[in-house]
C-alpha cells in the first residue's frame, strides 16, 4: 500500500485535515512534529531554542526516514521538512504527496488564534511573524509544489470541502472511502 503524506506551511491544516483523512481510510494518522517530540521529550521549540535548527532538521530527516518506511499511514510533515530533498526522496518511495497551499495572511490570521500554536513553534527568521510568513511562503512554495502529486488550497475553505478533494482524488487511485459506507448507513 501506501502513506499519504501532507506537506505545506505552517497553520495549512495538515494536522486537521491529515486525522480526517486518516478517518475517511482507516489508516493511523502521524504528525512528525509530534513523534519528534515523544522521542526526545523536548517542544518543537526548545529543540531550535536548546540545539538550534540544522540539529532539528536533522531529527526531522531521522523521523521522516523512520516513518516513510510504514505503510498505510496518514503523514503530516513539519513546514519546513519539503526544503530537504532527501526527506522528499524517502516520502515518495512509498506515498502520495499532497501540498495543503495556504497564503500567508491566512496562516498568520490561524496562528494568532491559536496560543498553544505560538508557544510551541518557533521563529522562523528575526522578522516580525506576518513578514516572516510571507517570505517563508514565497520561498518554501516552489519546494513544495515540486514535491507535490496533488495541491490543495485551503484557504477561505471548510475543512470538510478540503477533505473531500483529497478523498476525491485518493478514490480515482483506487483507495477505499469509509466514510462513504457511515453516510450510507445514515440515508
Amino acid at each position: 500500500m501506501t502513506n499519504i503524506i501532507l506537506i505545506g506551511f505552517r497553520c495549512a491544516g495538515k494536522s486537521t485535515v491529515g486525522k480526517l483523512v486518516a478517518d475517511r481510510l482507516r489508516q493511523i494518522f502521524i504528525d512528525c512534529d509530534d513523534y519528534i517530540e515523544q522521542k526526545t521529550h523536548l517542544t518543537i521549540r526548545e529543540i531550535f531554542d536548546i540545539a538550534g535548527e540544522t540539529h532539528f532538521r536533522r531529527l526531522e530527516g531521522d523521523a521522516i526516514s523512520e516513518l516513510s518506511k510504514l505503510d498505510r499511514k496518514v503523514i503530516a510533515t513539519g513546514g519546513g521538512a519539503a526544503l530537504r530533498y532527501r526527506n522528499i526522496r524517502n516520502l515518495k518511495r512509498q506515498g502520495i504527496i499532497i501540498f495543503l497551499e495556504v497564503a500567508a495572511d491566512t496562516a498568520f490570521d490561524r496562528l494568532r488564534r491559536d496560543p498553544a500554536g505560538v508557544r510551541r513553534r518557533p521563529p522562523l527568521t528575526q522578522h516580525d511573524p506576518l513578514t516572516e510568513m510571507k517570505k517563508q511562503v514565497e520561498f518554501r512554495r516552489p519546494y513544495y509544489l515540486g514535491a507535490a502529486d496533488l495541491v490543495v488550497k485551503t484557504d477561505s475553505r471548510p475543512v470538510i470541502d478540503v477533505v473531500e478533494e483529497i478523498m476525491k482524488y485518493l478514490r480515482e487511485r483506487g483507495f477505499p472511502d469509509y466514510g462513504e459506507d457511515r453516510d450510507m448507513a445514515h440515508a
